[in-house]
């Protein structure tokens, strides 16, 4: 067995599988990792690169060289990452220096996260992807070479647009370009530009009908919510989430960050952490504080993780992000055999849904508003292109106003 051959690895994989067991990942999974790991230091034995040599790239490199074993959800080359960083951290192995370029680029990043938290009190989830676009747009203009913003021109700007629509997956909406003119408003604002080069960012183009609110009708939002609360492995806690959506209008964030505390059960409240730092306190229905309390007691692991809905495989931790939400309502759209108006399937589908059923109930903008806790009444004007089929258009196009958010 090519197990039993001594590695270079083999002094530092007790310590590498007892990270894991930390974070309560099961037996099996541990065992896998050991396994991986063990073929890492096979793979640096041959290649003649020692244990304090290793950085991430390097390890990197030589699993994607490796022949491929046995399909598997673990990803070689990023267990191999994994186990550099571990040898970097219990200081076997010293961590890359960074060049004069990237010092430079990640101080202008440090910088503008101060000014989007401090100034404009953006969301961490919106600041995560407004610094990933901009470091994006620093990669695509300067490479590896050190960036000076102010040799930036309009030309820069047009064609980082034009390179991130000619992929092979090209975005679907106005992300890339508002986050982009952020982005140029900061330097602006910082003087590192002599002009607003936000102001020359080509417009995302949607079509009048796509602006029409996605939803289903409250047959389908009951049969998805049946679908998902049948699942055997993890029904209640998929089923929780989306009651809450449907039900109170939340937004796939505000469910994933909804701390324990934050539910009151002798209130009959629900402390929601909206968007701009917001908020609200919403009314415990008995449908939901059923579906969380089943949740809680039957299917919840017991974590040291305060978020309401963590993940079922360890280490058991909140949601990175709410795409877990569109995966469950894509599979429960599947599974009931309903089908989107549009290719994209998102969590607002819900909250749409909702609206538009108050719309077809008689209730008046004003109070759709006050549901979905818009600021903006732009936000809600949306829902006026609906009449009571919820289907047809009533008035003749309204002005461009911004999506619901």
């Amino acid at each position: 067995m090519t197990d039993d051959l001594k590695t270079c690895v083999d002094l530092y994989l007790d310590s590498f599988a007892q990270s894991f067991a930390a974070a309560n990942y099961k037996a099996g999974t541990i065992k896998a990792y050991r396994h991986l790991a063990r073929k890492l230091g096979r793979l640096m034995d041959t290649a003649g690169i020692a244990p304090s040599a290793l950085t991430p790239d390097v390890a990197d490199r030589l699993a994607r060289t490796a022949a491929r074993g046995p399909a598997t959800k673990i990803r070689f080359h990023n267990l191999a990452r994994r186990f550099a960083e571990h040898l970097i951290d219990i200081g076997v192995a010293q961590p890359v220096p960074l060049t004069e370029a990237q010092v430079a680029r990640a101080a202008l990043l440090a910088e503008y996260e101060v000014y989007l938290v401090k100034q404009r009190g953006l969301s961490p989830r919106t600041i995560y992807h407004t610094l990933r676009f901009a470091d994006r747009f620093l990669d695509h203009r300067f490479g590896t070479a050190m960036i000076d913003v102010t040799r930036l021109r309009a030309a820069d700007a047009i064609g980082f647009v034009q390179h991130l629509l000619a992929g092979k997956h090209p975005y679907r909406d106005k992300t890339a370009t508002t986050h982009l003119r952020a982005f140029f408003q900061y330097l602006f604002w910082r003087g590192a530009t002599a002009t607003n080069l936000a102001l020359c960012i080509p417009k995302a183009a949607k079509r009048w009908d796509a602006r029409l609110p996605r939803h289903l009708s409250p047959d389908g939002i009951e049969a998805v919510l049946a679908s998902v609360r049948g699942n055997p492995r993890h029904g209640a806690r998929d089923y929780a989430m989306l009651l809450l959506m449907a039900r109170l209008g939340l937004r796939a964030p505000e469910v994933i960050a909804i701390q324990l505390d934050d539910i009151d059960w002798r209130a009959g409240e629900l402390l929601v952490r909206g968007k701009g730092k917001l908020h609200d306190r919403l009314p415990i229905t008995a449908e939901l504080g059923e579906a969380l309390s089943r949740y809680l007691r039957e299917e919840r692991v017991s974590t040291r993780c305060r978020t309401v809905f963590v993940t079922h495989r360890a280490p058991h931790r909140a949601f990175k992000d709410g795409q877990i939400v569109n995966a469950i309502l894509k599979d429960a759209l599947a599974a009931t055999g309903q089908k989107p108006v549009t290719p994209y399937v998102g969590s607002h589908l819900l909250r749409h849904s909702l609206a538009t059923r108050l719309v077809s109930a008689g209730a008046s903008l004003d109070e759709v508003g006050d549901v979905l806790r818009h600021r903006s009444r732009r936000s809600t004007m949306v829902y006026a292109r609906l009449d009571i089929d919820g289907l047809r258009s009533i008035a003749q196009p309204w002005p461009v106003v911004g999506d619901v958010q």
